[in-house]
């Protein structure tokens, strides 16, 4: 999971949006974007340096604010020009002295699947008055995505924010805490976790579509409107108040590369079709979402994974 900021969609954003900003810096001393050759070590594992939500590489001609705290370094710096290039709007994204930018250490295997260790750094001094500072921009967004990775007040006070607006919420509780604000439950529109934070978030064990509707039922009767678990490669289970069976939406089989950022490609393309497509079924969003997640895996890196909006069937718009 990367270091995550906070995302309102207004105007036209990125298609599948997934993360906010970012650039992918495997060595962790270089600044510029680079690889390692493929004989990088014996067990050919992928080491990766990780910046916080980058963009889907799907460009939008109106800007969307993000309120986001990076280090004033080269990693901060090369952050905020991402975000100018990708069309997004700086005006509450801060530099600070007192910490570095927050980084993630990436292991990658020869399946795909990845360990992580996250520094958090700049992340966790985006606080609440930072966004207060922001609430106009909140108010106009259509769908705001909040994570784990700066402080569980900020996040909440974001929800509050964008709730009392009547501003689409999102949740993802990554990294997931036991003790999780029961607000969060109840402010979150659409709560949406994977199976290890659900595990987490209920005392549950979830390795099947049965146990993740067992744990979305849980979730659900703290308040929750929408319960959504991703089950990676076995797509999601959707539960909702409306429809409160638990329903399984497979995905399609696909060799995994790197799962890096896989989540948070399914969280930003849902928020994408909450936003540009409401008409849509919730289950016909959650099969396109978990499509765009798909492809992702089937490249390495994050930011790099994401695929242009050319470049997908044009089904899914």
């Amino acid at each position: 999971m990367d270091i995550s900021f906070l995302l309102a969609l207004e105007g036209k954003v990125p298609t599948s949006v997934s993360k906010l900003l970012g650039l992918e810096q495997r060595h962790p001393w270089c600044a510029s974007c680079c690889d390692f050759p493929d004989e990088e070590t014996e067990a050919k594992r992928q080491l990766k340096v990780t910046c916080p939500e980058a963009p889907e590489r799907l460009r939008s001609q109106l800007s969307h604010p993000a309120s986001a705290q990076v280090g004033k370094d080269s990693f901060g710096n090369d952050y905020i020009e991402n975000l100018k290039q990708n069309d997004i709007s700086t005006e509450f994204a801060y530099q600070t002295q007192d910490a570095a930018t927050g980084t993630a250490s990436i292991i990658v295997n020869n399946e795909g699947q990845n360990i992580i260790i996250i520094v958090a750094g700049a992340n966790l001094l985006l606080n609440t008055e930072d966004l207060r500072e922001a609430a106009k921009a909140i108010s106009r967004a259509k769908v705001m995505i909040c994570q784990l990775e700066i402080t569980p007040e900020t996040s909440l006070e974001a929800l509050t924010i964008a709730h009392n607006s009547g501003v689409k919420t999102v949740f993802n509780p990554a990294p997931a805490i036991a003790n999780l604000d029961p607000r969060f439950y109840t402010l979150s529109d659409v709560f949406c976790c994977n199976e290890t934070e659900a595990e987490i978030l209920t005392g549950l064990t979830v390795s099947s579509p049965a146990d993740a509707g067992k744990a979305a039922q849980v979730l659900l009767e703290r308040g929750c409107k929408v319960v959504i678990v991703t089950l990676g490669a076995e797509g999601c289970v959707m539960l909702s108040q409306t429809e409160p069976v638990p329903k399984h939406i497979p995905t399609e089989k696909v060799k995994a590369v790197d799962t890096t950022g896989a989540g948070d490609s399914f969280v930003g393309a849902l928020a994408f079709y909450l936003a540009y497509y409401p008409n849509l079924s919730l289950e016909e969003m959650l099969k396109r979402a978990n499509f765009i997640a798909a492809v992702s895996v089937q490249a390495a890196g994050t930011q790099s994974s994401y695929p242009y909006k050319k470049d997908l069937p044009l089904d899914l718009f």
